[in-house]
């Protein structure tokens, strides 16, 4: 997951300014610390950004996924401490044998927050929304993952949308069970269900609200009133508002079919800068945060804080982009990935834990496969293959982000110089590219080809291989710059076999390709840390941020 929404500006001043807000949703009779002689029920997280929208079908960003996931719920969610998916709204699953129909047995005595009951309609309404967006709901930048799971929808003015979807037609034959129907088989599709995006919505909210009333086009959408205001899903909190820029605050749902527990009120202050938000930790205005940097994480344990990391399901990677001409070259890209030290790399820039990437996945995901070429770290090595190139003296542009941490990549600035010095240390010039992160770097790296070596990454969805190499490498793309016809479809082959073993054994063959035609290098998979004060207790991580507040208890 990329972010894909403007994060809200604001420098360290502006940061500071909103602890005032963070510290004014305390509970009433909390001391200086936070804390209270009953203990607290406010729970308080400070958020990078504010949510893209709150309606999740039209949202693919971690800030808006982070509220999604504690107003609403899916058929499917995950084991925690996981990606694997597991039971949610749907107790159950049976798959077709030729892996067309899937059969959901619904959880009882669930209803959405505004009282409408959660059965098998709902879920079919649903299902028949997302397939049925029609003009500027299928825009990427709203229907991202329906599009990119699915394929299509039922009808479309855009070529290849039109009626090429795996989705088929979904049936109620009873309350409790919902049968949904492809056109032909999609492996992935229950791990895909656990994404905050096809969580079940309320259909009398809905419609009341007029959720698909999006107006403007897919570059600047302008989002109804139930994207804005009325998020209704059957989760154990409720929306209670949003003040763009300042805070999102949830409250408990009453009726809730779950446990409660003890937290009734999150607060999600907007703290843009990271130093402005490791600052409210420690001042006792917010309860924790998330993205903390690897510069901060011992000086936050030795005050008494709590470091708690989540587990790699990431890969940060330097991107090669073949529109430019030396790096069409395979023995420049050879050359390159073996000047790098990763080990050094890792250790001097990422946080500890950290993993030395040779995949584009993590190894956590099946298909990940421990016989792929490496490039092990071999200065002589690079400069023989540049010689052989006839390019000893290379020059190359070197796109890189700024102002922005990113699980993947906490510190872009420390990754660029030390992959720099090892560059240049077997004789390439580096012609640093720095470009604030949204919009203008990811609009340069994946809207044009007017770039070289970039730095960027990738935080699985899920847990499935073509989330990671088919995000990537699934076809042509301004972000590669390559059109290996065998490559995009062996990767694509190997997403839709529908028995797992030779489906693990296709991904495998098509990692081990990806590296020997080497469009860039694996780096890293780094540890994401988080931050909160010594009384949180139970934080739920998740690889893949699957975090519902209600298990976390606060100390009194």
């Amino acid at each position: 997951m990329r972010t894909r929404w403007q994060i809200v500006a604001g420098g360290l001043a502006a940061g500071l300014a909103l602890t005032a807000c963070a510290a004014s949703d305390r509970d009433p009779d909390a001391s200086s610390d936070g804390t209270s002689g009953g203990g607290r029920s406010t729970f308080i997280f400070a958020a990078s950004g504010d949510p893209a929208s709150l309606d999740p079908a039209f949202a693919s960003d971690g800030e808006s996924f982070r509220v999604a996931r504690q107003i609403f719920e899916g058929l499917v969610g995950v084991e925690p401490g996981t990606a694997d998916p597991a039971p949610l709204l749907a107790e159950s699953w049976e798959v077709s044998d030729d892996g067309l129909e899937y059969t959901f047995d619904l959880k009882e005595g669930v209803t959405f927050h505004d009282g409408t009951p959660f059965d098998a309609e709902a879920v079919c309404f649903n299902f028949e929304r997302w397939n049925n967006f029609t003009g500027v709901l299928q825009s990427e930048s709203l229907s991202y993952y329906w599009q990119k799971v699915n394929g299509g929808f039922a009808s479309s003015d855009v070529a290849g949308l039109d009626g090429t979807g795996k989705y088929e037609s979904c049936e109620a034959p009873d309350a409790g069970t919902a049968v949904i129907r492809l056109r032909s088989p999609l492996p992935e599709l229950v791990s895909a269900l656990s994404l905050p995006a096809f969580s079940m919505q309320s259909p009398t909210a809905l419609q009341e609200y007029d959720a698909d009333g999006v107006t403007g086009d897919g570059e600047a959408p302008v989002l109804p009133e139930y994207a804005t205001s009325h998020p209704t899903g059957t989760g154990p909190y409720v929306f209670e508002s949003w003040s763009p820029g300042e805070e999102v605050v949830l409250s408990a749902y009453d009726e809730y079919w779950g446990e409660q527990g003890q937290i009734t009120r999150i607060v999600f202050p907007i703290i843009s800068d990271a130093t402005a938000r490791r600052q409210a930790l420690q001042a006792g205005d917010i309860d924790g945060y998330d993205l903390v940097g690897p510069a901060d994480v011992v000086a936050l344990e030795e005050a008494g804080f709590q470091i708690v990391d989540r587990e790699p399901f990431n890969v940060l990677y330097l991107g090669m982009n073949q529109a430019n001409p030396d790096l069409a070259d395979l023995k420049v890209r050879q050359a390159i990935a073996h000047a790098i030290n990763k080990e050094a790399l890792v250790a001097q820039t990422l946080p500890e834990g950290t993993e030395v990437a040779t995949n584009f996945v993590p190894p956590s995901v099946a298909g990940w496969n421990a016989d792929v070429t490496t490039y092990e770290y071999d200065p002589d090595k690079a400069r023989a293959l540049l010689a052989e190139a006839g390019k000893p003296d290379l020059t190359i542009d070197f796109n890189y982000p700024t102002n922005v941490s990113r699980p993947y990549m906490p510190t872009p600035e420390q990754v660029f110089t030390a992959i720099t010095a090892d560059l240049e240390a077997v004789g390439i010039t580096v012609n640093a590219v720095p470009d604030p992160w949204n919009p203008e770097y990811l609009d340069k790296i994946q809207g044009g080809s007017d770039h070289g070596l970039h730095l960027l990454g990738w935080t699985g969805d899920y847990n499935d291989t073509y989330n990671f190499i088919g995000v990537f490498f699934g076809g042509p793309s301004n972000e590669w710059g390559f059109d290996n016809a065998e490559l995009f479809q062996a990767i694509n082959d190997a997403r839709y076999v529908a028995d797992i073993d030779a489906q693990q054994e296709a991904y495998e063959a098509a990692n081990a390709a990806i590296l020997d035609f080497l469009p860039g290098v694996p780096l890293a998979h780094p540890v994401p840390s988080l931050a909160f004060k010594a009384d949180v207790q139970g934080y739920p991580a998740s690889p893949v941020q699957d975090e519902v507040y209600n298990v976390i208890t606060l100390g009194s």
